[in-house]
């Protein structure tokens, strides 16, 4: 059997009746459970607009009998077509097109404002289209999520993942995928080497990569960062750069750095210290505290914030060397993360300034907005008084955005290169209650507790979903929701993530879970890795799951920061197209 690129591959075929391993009968449970679990996940999939893969969902209609939402045989003729002829007619013509060189880059399209109301009901913004509307509670006809539903279907995927006989066939399954992988190594490896030395022009350094799971605030690589301050300390020595709010005056740079003792000759990749090291394993405050340069907060308000006493002009000269360094390399790409905390509405119009004003763009740069889990922090210093302002806040902005573009300008300018949402914090903190249909709605939430993982999961999708929905009949651009996900905590978490989210960040917990980490490689779910980041924080180098998660075809990319290198998915389908079945058909049908 012949494989990509004309290359014919040494084939091993498993034969026989059953082929499954697992008796019938514990054959049929699971495949009938896995079904159920993966229909679950398109579902809310569909509702937010997330990607679910083609040929998983082509299988699941043999099931369901549901009719195809694409020719799935007409899609594989036209690619066939298209590989033949491997030309256009214009470069326009092809799917893919690079950004277009325009003078700037955040000129937009300005849509009309519609009249539309919105009302925070149970943590979800909901659209209505006149008052009389509201006070009958009728709002517009737009996706809007149900929490009940939501619950009923994450109790269905926690029984799921505790059945014994599923997670039997799910480990047999997982061990059969991880097998077949080394067997082709081991039978076609030199194959596929010499065929990769007769690909011309292409190498490691040429191939296209896109760097995933990483912080704006770390961007940069240490000696960069050094370089940079040592610059602006010589030349920026009277920019008055920092507002000291103890002594209530404004300190020039120099002024700064005398009030800590340092010269730029002092100064080294050492004091800078920045680097995660040993005494950083299971202390996420000592990991975090990392981001403050020589161990100072108003350093990095001063260097790597969006909006401080110079308006994050500083940050933003760090990101556009970055990102000249990207268009340098010509194939390297970077999705970074900045942060929106839901504190105050304003957050959303300072950073689309911070961007717009000072050009913070590239064509090899797109952005996804990360939002931590703080709600506990805001509310003991009294900036929110329940968890609907905090949603309030992350939301309410955007909807008004799309509503009225001109009511928030610069904001509708810079959605235009935000891709999605992710949520972060330590997962390893202790949930003081789990999320259950007694949980109080976010409105009614003042304790001063922070609400659980899957709390924060949901009503980010909630309002996501809504908001895309209503960006989409606007002809706008939509999010999806990629959240860090399984680094440490409970299993739970990933359950939520299976179900939510489009993609995540980690995924290291899928490893003691077989069911699940089966679950995520049926629905293709990517997986955005850091080996290095997690040696420093909860997770043994040797031990990291990553390339077990490749050998069972699972969509990963792997990054260690500083100086990261990511792999696009692409660059592993070639491989994967060898060494696995399409996406285990037999165990999607076999419940007929």
């Amino acid at each position: 059997m012949g494989g990509m690129y004309g290359l014919e591959f040494q084939r091993v075929s498993i034969s026989g009746e059953d082929t499954s391993g697992v008796p019938l009968e514990d054959l049929h449970v699971a495949s009938e459970s896995l079904v159920q679990a993966l229909l679950i996940r398109e579902k809310y999939c569909k509702l937010a607009m997330h990607s679910f893969p083609p040929t998983t969902a082509k299988y699941l209609r043999q099931v369901d009998r549901e009719p195809a939402e694409h020719d799935m045989r007409q899609f594989s003729t036209t690619m066939d077509a298209l590989s033949r002829e491997n030309r256009y007619e214009d470069v326009s013509d092809h799917p893919i097109n690079a950004p277009s060189n325009q003078e700037n880059p955040f000129e937009c399209e300005w849509q009309e404002p519609v009249d539309c109301i919105f009302k925070m009901e149970g943590g979800l913004i909901k659209v209505y289209d006149s008052e009389e509307n509201v006070e009958k509670g009728q709002p517009v006809e737009l996706s809007y999520p149900d929490r009940e539903t939501f619950l009923a279907d994450q109790n269905m995927l926690l029984a799921l993942i505790a059945n014994g006989p599923i997670k039997s066939f799910a480990y047999r399954r997982l061990s059969y995928l991880s097998s077949r992988f080394h067997l082709h190594n081991l039978l076609n490896e030199m194959k596929e080497l010499a065929a990769q030395k007769a690909v011309r022009h292409r190498d490691f350094y040429n191939i296209r990569k896109v760097d995933t799971h990483v912080h704006a605030a770390s961007c940069m690589n240490q000696k960069h960062l050094l370089r940079f301050i040592k610059k602006k300390m010589k030349n920026d020595k009277e920019v008055q750069a920092y507002y000291d709010k103890s002594k209530k005056k404004v300190m020039t740079l120099h002024e700064v750095f005398e009030s800590m003792n340092l010269t730029a000759y002092d100064m080294n990749v050492d004091t800078l210290d920045v680097h995660a090291d040993r005494n950083t394993f299971h202390r996420f405050d000592k990991f975090n505290a990392k981001y403050n340069p020589i161990g100072e907060s108003k350093l990095r308000e001063i260097f790597i914030k969006t909006d401080n006493y110079m308006e994050g002009r500083y940050f933003a000269e760090l990101i556009k060397e970055v990102a000249f360094d990207l268009e340098e390399c010509k194939y390297q790409n970077a999705e970074y993360r900045l942060s929106i905390y839901g504190r105050s509405r304003e957050e959303w119009d300072n950073l689309a300034k911070w961007g717009v004003h000072h050009k913070v763009y590239s064509d090899n740069i797109r952005w996804l907005i990360q939002v931590p889990r703080l709600y506990d922090v805001y509310r003991a210093n009294k900036l929110v008084s329940n968890f609907g302002e905090v949603l309030d806040n992350l939301f309410l902005p955007l909807f008004e955005a799309t509503r009225d573009p001109k009511s928030h300008p610069e904001l509708h300018q810079f959605l235009k290169y935000v891709s999605g949402f992710d949520s972060v914090d330590d997962e390893s903190k202790p949930e003081g209650q789990a999320f259950t249909k007694n949980t109080p709605e976010p409105t009614e939430w003042t304790s001063s507790e922070n609400p659980p993982y899957s709390y924060y999961l949901f009503y980010m999708y909630a309002n996501l979903v809504t908001l895309n929905s209503f960006r989409r009949e606007r002809g706008m651009n939509t999010f999806v929701l990629r959240p860090h996900c399984g680094e440490a905590g409970p299993i739970h978490h990933l359950v939520a993530a299976f179900i939510l989210s489009e993609n995540i960040s980690h995924g290291l917990l899928l490893r003691k879970s077989p069911v699940l980490q089966y679950l995520y490689y049926l629905s293709q779910i990517g997986i955005a890795m850091s080996p290095l980041s997690n040696n420093s924080l909860f997770l043994n180098y040797h031990r990291n799951p990553l390339p077990e998660f490749h050998a069972r075809v699972s969509r990963v990319t792997v990054h260690g920061r500083p100086s990261s290198i990511s792999f696009h998915q692409g660059a592993f389908d070639g491989r994967i197209q060898h060494c696995c079945t399409s996406l285990e058909a037999a165990t999607l049908i076999c419940v007929n």
